[in-house]
């Protein structure tokens, strides 16, 4: 098969772990340098810009210059995607021995995943949504029923803006963390903007993890029958 030398190459990139750590730094969709990602690896920044000059030329992740500083990004959310997949497999692996803190408990309760919520609050919403009927899951995916577009809209959801593009609408993202799917896509992406623009999720620097405010656990529970107590 064709595919075998392309998935080696894009394993074998994936596999250092310096390029790993970078590239989860990366997994909540912010741009970072070079020099902010070779801190995060434990890297100096030249090892760094190495590192990022090879997963740019695999179109794994991609840059932008503004002035002088040049700003890495994952390059979509097939490569998120293909992340949070081997993170599923990673939990499978002989246990690391470190403890789990409580940045590892914040991460299993609520985090970004590249531009859409994960962890338990995440699969919770997703689980809400479809016993709700604002979405059904057919032939493994997630699709918005007729019912559930006007009750989004309710909730001041811009639905216009999720056709644009190429990317699916409402995609099935295994959670790592759960085991179960949370909701990924445009829709994934709309509704993380909409929570965190009414203060109910709060970004915690330096982490992937999201902080579920009390306004915000309030209005899971008011909207969605969401109890995370």
């Amino acid at each position: 098969m064709i595919e075998g030398p392309y998935i080696a190459e894009a394993a074998a990139l994936i596999g250092d772990p310096s390029r790993a750590t970078m590239l989860s730094a990366l997994m909540d969709g912010r741009a970072l340098t070079a020099t902010e990602l070779a801190y995060s690896s434990g890297i100096t920044p030249q090892t760094a810009s190495g590192h990022l000059g090879r997963l740019t030329q695999a179109r794994l992740v991609e840059v932008e210059k503004q002035g002088r500083h040049r700003y890495y990004r994952l390059a979509n959310a097939h490569v998120a995607h293909a992340l949070e997949a081997l993170m599923n497999l990673a939990v499978h692996g002989p246990p690391r021995h470190r403890p789990t803190g409580p940045r590892d408990e914040a991460m299993r309760f609520a985090r970004t995943c590249y531009d859409h919520l994960a962890g338990r609050v995440g699969v919770a919403l997703a689980q809400s949504l479809l016993k709700s009927g604002i979405l059904e899951e057919r032939n493994g995916a997630f699709e918005i029923t007729a019912n559930g577009e006007a009750r989004l809209e309710k909730l001041g959801l811009d639905l216009a803006s999720l056709n644009k593009g190429r990317r699916a609408v409402a995609s099935r993202c295994l959670d790592w963390s759960e085991r179960m799917p949370h909701l990924g896509g445009a829709l994934g992406a709309v509704l993380l903007k909409e929570l965190e623009a009414r203060e109910w999720l709060l970004r915690v620097d330096g982490t992937r993890a999201v902080t579920l405010t009390k306004s915000g656990k309030a209005g899971l529970r008011r909207n969605f029958g969401i109890s995370l107590d």
